[in-house]
């Protein structure tokens, strides 16, 4: 999520390198403390290896770009030997998207699935690697839209891309055979389409995933205090002249009534744990189906580029409740 990525490029593409080292790419290094037991023996070794990769001097934005490229390759392809998909580069509404299709799906499914993709706004950390287990899990094409990028391309680009791709399926499918999730950025962006897409009179869609986000960029909960850093400029650079008040680029602002059924997903020590569980509280209060899934002792996104027992049972339950919403 953070800009300023903190992994070094020579240790992280070496082969034995690559997993441990995945664990910074949320710019924030793990809490210090030992593994909780509940841990699965693999997730607790990850975690200690990962606490030993060397934090180097953050690297620009087109050079994380890059490197999130070469990561979503290499992950996605390992990713691929245990979930049988197939992936095609398209267009949808003029869009770029990558199509991830799983292999033993049935041709007469009309159920489809709308991801906003990972990276800090700026690079594409999740376009593979958070839809592969999730397509082949639930036997439901994934659209997954590069949309464009910050800070070349502030807010509200990303969303009108998003927006863009959803009116183009809503001509082919119901509203209720379309569900949308995203991760970190993702879970940040995924809310504010839902926020647009009532704002632009259209039907919702039948489920949303908000896994590990933030719905108020005005204000900071207490997990996002834990920081080394503020977290508000990165924001600014995101939203480039909008106001972090702004209900469309903080929907918890406004009434949440019209947000779909929504599945909430962080962990303990993920900087988005109270963001991501203030908006699964307010879905409550406002009468919105809802679910927060929490797991113990593990960072933020774990599930994305992290190869442990708990990230396949985070995908299991995401793909659960998204396919169990859909049409």
């Amino acid at each position: 999520m953070i800009a300023s990525l903190r992994i070094r490029m020579a240790s992280v593409l070496r082969g034995g390198a690559l997993s441990s080292a995945l664990a910074l790419l949320t710019g924030v290094a793990f809490a210090q403390s030992t593994p909780p037991a509940t841990l699965s023996a693999e997730g607790r070794a990850a975690l200690v290896e990962a606490a030993k990769t060397p934090q180097p001097p953050g690297t620009d934005v087109e050079s994380r770009r890059a490197f999130l490229s070469r990561f979503q390759e290499q992950f996605g392809d390992a990713q691929r030997r245990r979930y049988p998909v197939e992936v095609e580069a398209s267009t949808l509404g003029g869009v770029p998207v990558r199509m991830i299709r799983p292999k033993n799906s049935s041709a007469h499914s009309r159920r489809i699935l709308i991801n906003l993709h990972g990276g800090g706004f700026n690079a594409d950390s999740g376009s593979l690697t958070e839809n592969i287990p999730v397509a082949a899990l639930t036997g439901i094409p994934v659209v997954a839209v590069l949309y464009r990028l910050a800070p070349e391309h502030p807010f509200p680009a990303a969303v009108d891309d998003g927006l863009a791709v959803y009116r183009e399926l809503l001509k082919t499918h119901a509203p209720s055979e379309i569900g949308i999730f995203g991760t970190s950025a993702g879970a940040v962006i995924g809310p504010q389409l839902i926020a647009r897409i009532h704002r632009e009179g259209l039907p919702q869609p039948a489920v949303l995933g908000m896994f590990s986000g933030d719905t108020d960029l005005s204000r900071k909960g207490d997990s996002l205090s834990s920081l080394p850093f503020d977290i508000t400029p990165e924001y600014k650079r995101y939203l480039g002249g909008a106001l972090l008040t702004d209900p469309l680029a903080s929907p918890a602002l406004a009434p949440a009534g019209f947000f779909p059924p929504t599945l909430c997903v962080s962990s303990t020590r993920d900087f988005y744990l109270s963001t991501t569980a203030n908006f699964c509280r307010q879905l409550e209060l406002a009468g919105v189906e809802n679910k927060l899934v929490v797991f113990d002792g593990l960072p933020h996104a774990f599930w994305s580029y992290l190869a442990m027992p708990e990230a396949d049972q985070a995908f299991a339950v995401m793909s659960k409740y998204l396919a169990a919403h859909l049409r």
